[in-house]
C-alpha cells in the first residue's frame, strides 16, 4: 500500500517522509506521523478537502457549492459523528485487546452509520454541531458509542457478537458482515425501535421491509435502516456503476455507503465529480467518556468525535464490496426512497445496481438460502475484504 503523508513534513537531517520503508527504519508510529502533520507550521493552513469548483458537493442528500457554501458545508461534515480507532479501553470480553487499532475500521464505519441514523432520528439532517454543543439528545446518543461494556452500540458489544457468529475479536470485518452484526444487536435498543433490513442477494422486497417496520396489530412505523451490501466488479469497481453509487448519495435518504480499498474502510458519505468524499477512521485516540461535557476534558474528548475536514479518492479505487445505506423515519420517506430508487436507479440505469421488486419472487418463495432477502437470517460472509496486517504503516492527511 502507499502512504500520503503531509508533503512538507520533515523529520530527522531535514529528510522529507515518503515511504513505507522509511517508517519502518524510523520506527515511526502512524499516531505520531498524525502528530507530526497536526503540528507543521502551516501544514493544515490550506486544507485541500473541497477546492473551489464548478463541480457541486453532494453530502447524505444535500447539494452544496464550494464557491458560495464552503463554510456550510464543511459545518455539515464536521457535525457527522466520527468514530476512529481507540486505545486504552477496557479489554474486550476474555481476549487482551485494549484497542482497535489495525482490525476495527470497518467495526467503526458501522457505528457511524448507526451514529448518523440516530442524528437523523432525533435531532433531524438540519442539526449542526458546534464545540459548545451540550444537548441532552446528543450526549446521549455519544455515549451509545463509548469503549465500555454497558454501551448499546459500543465496540465491545459489536465484536463480540462478531465472536458469537464466529468472528474472534481482532479479525477483520467486511461490509455484509457489519451490516449483519447490527441487524443483531439493533433489538437491544428499546429507545429507537429500529427496523433493521440487510438485503441481500442483490435484491429488495418492498413489502417484506414495509411489513417490518409496521407494529403489528397498528399503523405506526418503526424507523427504517436499510443496508444493501453489494459487490460491483471482480478485483475493480465496474465503472458503469459510477452513476448508480454518485445517484444514491444524491438522495434524502442516504446514510452514504461502507466499504473502502483492501484492508482499508471508511465511510463514505457524499461525491464531488468523479471523487468520492469520506472520513476515515484511521486515527487512534485516547478512549474516554463525555458524559455530560462540563470539564474542559470532556470538551476536547467531544472534539475528537467530529472530523474537521474530509477526505476525497476517485470512486475507481473504490473496492467492489461495500453496503448502501439508508434510513426512512416514516413510511412517507419510504415509500418516496422506493420511488426514487424505481425511477433514478433501476428504470434509468442500463445496469442497476440492485433489483427492486414489490413482493418475493417465484423462484425465492421454497429456497431457504434466500431468506437473508430482509435481512431474516444471519449469514456473516465477506467478499474481497482481508486482514489489516500493514494498515499501521498507511496514513492519510
Amino acid at each position: 500500500m502507499d502512504i500520503r503523508l503531509c508533503p512538507n513534513v520533515k523529520v530527522k537531517d531535514d529528510v522529507t517522509v515518503k515511504t513505507k520503508q522509511f517508517v519502518s527504519d524510523w520506527l515511526l508510529t502512524m499516531d505520531e506521523i498524525i502528530a507530526a502533520c497536526m503540528t507543521y507550521e502551516g501544514a493544515l493552513s490550506e486544507p485541500e478537502d473541497f477546492p473551489k469548483s464548478e463541480e457541486p458537493v453532494w453530502i447524505l442528500g444535500r447539494r452544496y457549492s464550494t464557491q458560495t457554501d464552503l463554510a456550510q458545508l464543511r459545518a455539515d461534515v464536521q457535525s457527522r459523528l466520527w468514530l476512529t480507532y481507540r486505545r486504552n479501553f477496557a479489554q474486550i470480553g476474555d481476549s487482551n485487546f485494549t484497542s482497535d487499532k489495525g482490525w476495527g475500521c470497518m467495526l467503526r464505519c458501522g457505528q457511524m452509520v448507526l451514529a448518523e441514523a440516530l442524528v437523523r432520528r432525533h435531532l433531524g439532517r438540519d442539526w449542526v454541531w458546534t464545540a459548545s454543543t451540550a444537548d441532552k439528545t446528543y450526549l446521549r446518543i455519544l455515549s451509545m458509542f463509548e469503549d465500555h461494556r454497558s454501551a448499546t452500540f459500543s465496540l465491545h458489544i459489536m465484536a463480540q457478537l462478531g465472536v458469537d457468529e464466529g468472528k474472534p475479536i481482532g479479525e477483520w470485518y467486511g461490509p455484509n458482515t457489519v451490516a449483519q452484526v447490527i441487524r443483531k444487536l439493533t433489538p437491544f435498543d428499546e429507545w429507537n425501535n429500529f427496523s433493521v433490513n440487510v438485503s441481500l442477494d442483490n435484491i429488495l422486497i418492498m413489502d417484506e421491509i414495509k411489513c417490518s417496520c409496521q407494529t403489528e396489530g397498528e399503523r405506526s412505523w418503526r424507523p427504517l435502516l436499510l443496508f444493501i451490501p453489494l459487490r460491483l466488479g471482480l478485483s475493480e469497481m465496474n465503472p458503469i456503476y459510477y452513476s448508480g453509487i454518485k445517484k444514491c448519495f444524491k438522495m434524502p435518504q442516504s446514510l452514504g455507503l461502507i466499504g473502502g480499498k483492501p484492508n482499508h474502510a471508511s465511510y463514505f458519505i457524499g461525491f464531488m465529480g468523479d471523487e468520492i468524499v469520506y472520513v476515515d477512521p484511521h486515527t487512534t485516540q485516547d478512549s474516554g467518556s463525555v458524559d455530560k461535557k462540563t470539564t474542559e476534558a470532556e470538551v476536547e474528548l467531544d472534539k475528537s468525535y467530529h472530523c474537521s475536514f474530509a477526505q476525497r479518492m476517485p470512486l475507481e479505487h473504490l473496492d467492489p464490496s461495500l453496503a448502501l445505506c439508508f434510513y426512512c423515519g416514516t413510511e412517507k420517506e419510504y415509500d418516496d426512497l422506493c420511488n426514487r430508487m424505481r425511477q433514478e436507479l433501476i428504470d434509468s440505469e442500463k445496469t442497476p445496481l440492485f433489483e427492486l421488486v414489490s413482493t418475493r419472487p417465484d423462484y425465492m418463495k421454497d429456497d431457504n438460502s434466500t431468506e437473508g432477502a430482509t435481512g431474516m437470517c444471519m449469514e456473516l460472509e465477506d467478499h474481497h475484504f482481508e486482514s489489516e496486517d500493514d494498515e499501521e504503516f498507511e496514513v492519510l492527511q
